[in-house]
């Protein structure tokens, strides 16, 4: 507790970081928690609970007074105050609706603008605060407004001027340092016809795919996006905050459920849900492992004459497997980056089968070598090679077709994949490995 109110302290008047005070809170226990959150200023307060993991946001809340609550969110950007009311509509489904009638009529109306998209679009992740001035207005008089807003802090982040119609159509995009050698006495439109640079502004549709976003984020570099209606006029803006936010989330999902986990549930401290979600892939995991087995069964004969099988049986099951997931987790992230397009398959395919035919060859010759020093068979190196080729073949065309498949049915590419490719590489394993050991030896 202490740590906490000598960083406050220390920092009297000054902008503080609430970063710095997340990672102090993320120090205490429950008890400590609940007190040391009553410390916080209440106009980071919503900055500190959206930053903090989601466990701690219901001890946060039962630590803290309703009005409390709203001020916290009056603090707020648009698009953080969403994230909010929907971490508060989780807790509470009433002290949400509370605090939602406290707040003033402006941010009612941001708050159920933005819910209103769907969560893949692009509108339901944009701020709806944006600086803009029309054609004719005078440089010199909008740097003046821009100043006094930014000193009454009604306006953060500012990276770029739009400049709109009267009906607020967007016709420019000024960065803020191209603003500077501006001539002050002239308006925006004169100053935009002297000069030779292009101001027209790279944008997105309020109902464009999230993803989409996110790519012309990463080809154009940008540090802000103006998202417009289908009749050009401006709604809100998308910052690069926001991007490397949307960036993380999808990476962590993505982990998850290459993993057959949800990260939501996986976020949750209620063991029995987690329990519950894990469970269902473990059982479909269950069923696989039977297939596998019952192909293993259908060679018990040439198992029990030949324990160098039983023995060797796992490694080519295991090296199929592993060369499966490293072609998965390629294609997948590639696929997420946009790096495939759907012309592009062929080329992925070619190019993920011959680096595991090539290694298939490579450790075939190897494990080949091993066998036949190990166990003094005839053939069984032989056996055990082709197998290898075999296994990491279909391994590498598996590994990149069920992503490149599943994206094109429009299904998360990592949803199930490792279960499916695993059943494929164990199945193909076993059973070549087995077939040409009954057919050879």
């Amino acid at each position: 507790m202490q740590e906490l109110k000598s960083y406050l302290e220390a920092n009297n008047g000054e902008e503080l970081h609430f970063s710095e005070i997340v990672n102090i809170l993320k120090q205490y226990d429950e008890e400590k928690f609940s007190e040391a959150i009553k410390y916080i200023p209440k106009d980071i307060l919503g900055d500190v609970a959206l930053e903090l993991p989601d466990r701690y946001f219901d001890d946060m809340v039962e630590a803290l007074e309703t009005n409390d609550l709203v001020e916290a969110v009056k603090e707020l950007e648009s698009d953080d105050q969403v994230d909010f009311m929907q971490e508060l509509s989780e807790h509470s489904q009433e002290m949400a609706s509370e605090v939602f009638k406290s707040l003033d009529s402006d941010d009612q109306k941001d708050i159920i603008q933005l819910q209103s998209y769907e969560e893949n679009e692009a509108g339901s992740y944009m701020q709806v605060e944006v600086f803009t001035a029309s054609e004719d207005e005078i440089v010199h008089d909008t740097i003046k407004r821009f100043s006094k807003l930014k000193k009454s802090n009604e306006i953060e982040n500012v990276h770029n001027l739009f400049i709109t119609t009267k009906n607020n159509v967007l016709l420019y995009s000024i960065d803020l340092d191209d603003l500077l050698t501006f001539d002050f006495d002239k308006s925006f439109r004169e100053n935009i016809e002297l000069s030779d640079e292009n101001y027209e502004p790279i944008t997105a549709r309020d109902k464009d795919d999230i993803k989409d976003v996110v790519n012309l984020f990463r080809e154009y570099d940008l540090f802000v996006m103006p998202i417009v209606t289908k009749n050009r006029k401006l709604i809100g803006r998308i910052t690069s905050d926001d991007i490397h936010d949307i960036v993380d989330e999808h990476a962590t999902e993505q982990i998850y459920n290459l993993a057959g986990l949800d990260d939501d549930v996986e976020e949750d401290e209620e063991i029995l849900k987690a329990g519950k979600k894990r469970a269902s892939w473990l059982g479909l995991n269950l069923i696989t492992a039977i297939l596998a087995s019952l192909v293993i069964g259908l060679f018990a004969d040439t198992l029990n004459s030949m324990v160098a099988l039983a023995v060797l049986m796992p490694i080519v099951a295991s090296m199929g497997g592993n060369a499966g997931t490293q072609t998965l987790t390629v294609v997948v992230r590639q696929l997420t980056l946009g790096d495939i397009s759907q012309s592009d398959a062929k080329r992925i395919i070619i190019k993920e089968v011959s680096i595991s035919l090539l290694n298939g060859f490579l450790f075939a010759i190897i494990m080949g070598v091993i066998a036949t020093l190990w166990f003094h068979v005839d053939n069984l190196g032989l056996v055990i090679a082709l197998s290898m080729i075999i296994n990491l073949l279909m391994a590498g065309l598996f590994g990149a077709i069920i992503p490149l498949f599943l994206e094109k049915m429009s299904i998360d590419p990592a949803i199930g994949s490792t279960v499916i490719l695993t059943t494929i590489t164990d199945v193909i394993g076993f059973f070549s490995f087995l077939g040409l050991a009954t057919l050879i030896l």
